[in-house]
């Protein structure tokens, strides 16, 4: 390919999409809010000290299922699907190649191979690859959970955030905000 045919491929195609209306950012607004909220309190259930159900990978399925959720990303199906079998992949590759593979090489496996177990179970959800990612990189508290690191914090914090997108997306009485679209 030559190198003007490879950067005519990085113009425009279309223009940016229009501002949503207020009624949808506040009720995005709202949702991260609640869901995150919601998090923090169950979290500090369990430990005052170290927001246990606070990772980073929940922030950005936040952003998803209450400003997005009519994209796939943000179905049930993919929120859940999505962090648990990546979670699943960074447990595995942690507990077979830790200290074999340096850190940077099990990063980079443990997104890469998130990606293609997601894409295989059509379960998508971009902030999987942080759920794998947080593991790896993880504390010693994170790493000690093991196999018990894809259901809690993981399983439970999606179902906790999935439960909450049901209740907030259909409360508006627009009928073009509902969730889910599909569930499996």
């Amino acid at each position: 390919m030559r190198l003007r045919n490879y950067f005519a491929r990085m113009r425009s195609k279309s223009i940016r999409p229009t501002r949503k209306p207020i009624s949808k950012i506040l009720w995005s607004v709202f949702g991260a809010f609640v869901g995150i909220y919601a998090m923090s309190i169950f979290s500090n259930s369990f430990s005052a000290h170290d927001s246990f159900f606070l990772l980073g990978s929940f922030g950005a399925s936040a952003v998803l299922v209450y400003g997005a959720p009519e994209v796939p990303f943000s179905q049930p199906r993919n929120l859940l699907g999505g962090h648990v079998l990546s979670a699943l992949v960074s447990v595995f590759l942690v507990k077979m190649f830790d200290g074999i593979l340096d850190l940077a090489l099990l990063c980079a496996l443990s997104v890469a191979l998130s990606v293609f177990v997601m894409h295989l179970t059509l379960t998508m959800h971009p902030p999987g690859g942080a759920t794998a990612l947080i593991y790896v990189i993880g504390s010693e508290q994170i790493r000690s959970l093991e196999w018990l690191y894809p259901f809690t914090p993981i399983a439970l914090g999606a179902f906790i955030m999935l439960i909450i997108a049901l209740v907030v997306n259909n409360l508006s009485s627009n009928a073009k905000r509902h969730y889910p679209l599909y569930w499996y």
